[in-house]
């Protein structure tokens, strides 16, 4: 078999640049969408002292060298989170960041180790508002470029019609027949034999080693997610607390938290919190999520605690992050998200 050849060959490069050329353009209208909303772009360094501490994002390493040799390491940033949140801190209203971040481990269809994030927060508002947002933006996405429908591997969605909002416990009784909820005690601990038990009895596999939160992603990958955005966009809302670690506990149930995902096409776009600006209870989830990372892959990242410091006077807050290659793939009918990436990391 010929290998394909290099995306910076003539040929190749005349057939990825229409998609291109609307990623620009998309990327534009997102622009003039927030600034219209008096919203301040920002731009955050790539180079943090830690890269974000939920356990199974792994970064790339790095390190800094002063003028004296001393070294310091240092962490490329999986997302703005930290440092927007520390302009919250600072005064800011509303923010938001188009930039890219770096993911290690990660590489597919869906995923690249550098990739491009729109992540946005709106000071003293509500989550719920970042649902109406998300729905502005994939219209506003699938204008620029001139589509009516997203597709995906055979799954197609309307962009222009009103997403579908369902809780991730109804989600669970209508796509495994499971009980989601009976799992989790009122103070979001949560029940592995009960969870492991119920998939058993719907024929999903498991394994003596899974925890709770094993189980709960298998759940979510093999009948959850396949299912959601088909049709129209779905908000997948009202996470278990011990699955949105950056997030506030819902005020109508204190087993789930303020955290939802927006899907399309089984495609997950965005993910938003209602935001956590409890410090110490922020550092002990930390800390159970770096148990966690150094359990399965036998590591751990600092903690930033001038982010700790910083939530104790942030203002109360609702964030969201959307995968912009992810939005353009689906806008311009690409097949995977390196189709529409200028220059990809070489493979």
């Amino acid at each position: 078999m010929t290998a394909a050849s290099p995306w910076w060959t003539p040929d190749v490069h005349t057939d990825r640049r229409p998609r291109l050329i609307l990623r620009n353009a998309i990327a534009a209208a997102l622009r003039d969408w927030f600034a219209r909303r008096d919203f301040v772009e920002v731009e955050t360094a790539a180079l943090q002292i830690s890269p974000g501490n939920e356990a199974h994002l792994s970064a790339f390493a790095t390190e800094a060298i002063g003028p004296d040799g001393q070294r310091q390491p240092l962490y490329l940033h999986t997302s703005p989170e930290f440092a927007c949140k520390k302009l919250l801190a600072a005064g800011e209203k509303r923010i938001f960041s188009l930039s890219a971040v770096y993911r290690n481990r990660e590489r597919g269809a869906l995923h690249h180790p550098s990739f491009t994030m729109l992540e946005w927060y709106r000071a003293d508002e509500t989550y719920e508002s970042l649902m109406e947002d998300c729905a502005g933006l994939v219209v506003l996405a699938a204008e620029r470029a001139g589509t009516k429908i997203f597709s995906f591997r055979g799954r197609e969605a309307d962009p222009f019609a009103e997403p579908e909002r369902l809780s991730v416990a109804e989600a669970f009784t209508r796509y495994a027949g499971i009980d989601l909820l009976a799992t989790v005690a009122a103070d979001g601990s949560t029940d592995r034999e009960a969870l492991r038990a119920a998939l058993v009895a719907a024929g999903l596999r498991t394994a003596p080693d899974d925890n709770w939160a094993d189980l709960f992603s298998r759940v979510m990958v093999e009948k959850v997610e396949p299912a959601l955005g088909q049709g129209r966009a779905t908000i997948l809302y009202g996470y278990p607390i011990s699955e949105a670690a950056l997030a506030r506990p819902s005020a109508d149930d204190a087993r789930v938290a303020e955290r939802f995902e927006f899907y399309c096409c089984g495609v997950e776009l965005a993910n938003a919190f209602g935001e956590l600006t409890d410090a110490a209870e922020q550092r002990r989830r930390f800390m159970l999520e770096m148990d966690e990372k150094e359990r399965v892959y036998g590591e751990r990242y600092p903690i930033d605690e001038d982010f700790l410091a910083a939530l104790d006077v942030m203002p109360q807050a609702s964030g969201a992050a959307l995968g912009f290659d992810r939005l353009v793939m689906l806008a311009t009918g690409a097949s995977k998200v390196e189709d529409v990436m200028w220059t990809p990391v070489a493979g």
